[in-house]
């Protein structure tokens, strides 16, 4: 596992020993750029591989993701998740098709499956399992029936649930405290010709670098990272999986979260939101698809 440095070697310059991090795409030390700070946080983007980072005081992600983080009580969370269900569930039908289109039934797995929405989904064409860290999500999809465990995906976890033909990560990889680590289990836990399929922002985006601090995902401490394609392929690269494709998207988005977000971007006290019943297919292009396949053996 890559281990996270904040300092430099001793020889190096001060600018050096000062933005000098070892980024997880790139595998090495890389000189890092300071972009700016944000709620406490520092927002730097390496300049090999462009990935962002946030380097955020202590963050307890077990506290922080509970189900206010789902109805509205975050800023940066969901407006209503549980109440925009029907419309998150036709998006999520889309993505199974896309998944099925290059990896056609088997077990599935999904990481950060919150109510298990998606896998309601899935479940249709393959044998699914999720794992969530949290636990009212968690506890509500077992309710519903599915194979989900309450936590995060280390090896104990994944050695219990045995090997997968699909891997999901949908908008999950960018909170993820070492997600080189984390796409490097993933992809010990893939059957031969299997495929991961991430979606997380794009941080190269014309619209993520026309924004700056004001981008719609810039929101540290739980946005820990920010990627572009050539960071995500090179977590793909270390975990010994190949670059399929990269696209960007259009999504059915749940109305009430639209309102939040403009909200929140426009600096706006959050209310109700109506409209969680209401999709709206939307694609500003700062969001990308990443399908990352394992070889076959």
């Amino acid at each position: 596992m890559l281990q996270l440095q904040t300092k430099a070697p001793a020889r190096a310059s001060t600018i050096a020993q000062l933005w000098l991090r070892a980024c997880p795409a790139c595998g090495r030390l890389t000189e890092h750029t300071h972009l700016y700070s944000i709620q406490n946080c520092t927002i730097l983007r390496c300049a090999a591989c462009g990935l962002g980072r946030t380097e955020a005081p202590a963050f307890e992600p077990a506290r922080y993701y509970t189900d206010d983080y789902f109805t509205g009580q975050h800023a940066d969370g969901y407006a209503d998740y549980r109440g925009a269900e029907a419309v998150l569930r036709q998006e999520f039908a889309r993505t199974v098709e896309f998944i099925r289109a290059r990896r056609d039934g088997g077990r599935l797995l999904e990481v950060g499956c919150a109510y298990g929405f998606f896998l309601q989904e899935a479940k249709r064409h393959f044998d699914v399992a999720g794992i969530e860290l949290a636990a009212d999500a968690a506890a509500h999809a077992r309710g519903a029936g599915l194979n989900v465990l309450t936590g995060v995906a280390d090896e104990p976890t994944l050695a219990g649930l045995g090997s997968f033909d699909a891997i999901v990560m949908l908008d999950v990889i960018e909170h993820l405290p070492d997600p080189r680590e984390t796409v490097r289990l993933l992809g010990r836990h893939l059957a031969p010709g299997g495929i991961i399929v991430i979606t997380t922002g794009d941080f190269g985006s014309p619209v993520a670098r026309l924004c700056g601090r004001r981008w719609r995902l810039m929101t540290p401490p739980q946005h820990l990272w920010f990627f572009t394609p050539d960071s995500l392929s090179g977590l793909g690269r270390a975990a010994g999986l190949d670059c399929e494709s990269v696209d960007h998207p259009w999504k059915i988005v749940p109305l009430s979260l639209v309102s939040f977000q403009l909200r929140r971007m426009l600096g706006l006290a959050q209310r109700t939101q109506p409209g969680s019943g209401i999709g709206l297919p939307l694609n500003l292009f700062d969001a990308m698809r990443v399908v990352l396949r394992k070889p076959p053996a």
